[in-house]
């Protein structure tokens, strides 16, 4: 498979993931069902990591490459905290959307720190995709 069915099976599991979460967080600090959620997501990637890695794979990254993944990581569990708060406070078909103008980010950030080119068609795209949420978060 190639990039774009990764992609389409990341979006499906994406929007159940913000349906499941929406009904798993009722009635719980949204903290702790993030970290429920952690909890579940480490385990289920070690095993996946340890069945299809390469042995000694771990002891060869470089410096570097930890930085980044930490940093990745922190970023990320950031990302569910709020996600999950925002989860507990809104609709999910609102929320959702919102989460999704991270599309929009990662077309800027891709231009300027990874020297992606920002084409016409990627920014009206971008611009597309705040617009969307924005009509169906004010909706």
């Amino acid at each position: 498979m190639n990039w774009i069915y990764w992609s389409l099976l990341s979006a499906l599991f994406a929007g159940a993931t913000a349906v499941l979460a929406k009904v798993g967080v009722a009635g719980v600090n949204s903290n702790l069902a993030t970290a429920i959620r952690t909890t579940v997501i480490l385990v289920f990637s070690w095993v996946i990591a340890y069945a299809t890695a390469q042995p000694g794979a771990i002891r060869n990254l470089s410096p570097r490459t930890w930085v980044f993944l930490v940093l990745s990581g922190l970023a990320t569990g950031l990302s569910w905290l709020c996600y999950f708060r925002a989860l507990q406070l809104g609709e999910a078909s609102r929320v959702a959307p919102i989460d999704k103008l991270s599309v929009a980010f990662v077309i800027l950030f891709a231009a300027l720190f990874l020297g992606e080119r920002l084409t016409l068609v990627r920014g009206a795209g971008g611009l597309l995709i705040v617009a969307g949420a924005i009509i169906l978060a004010l909706e």
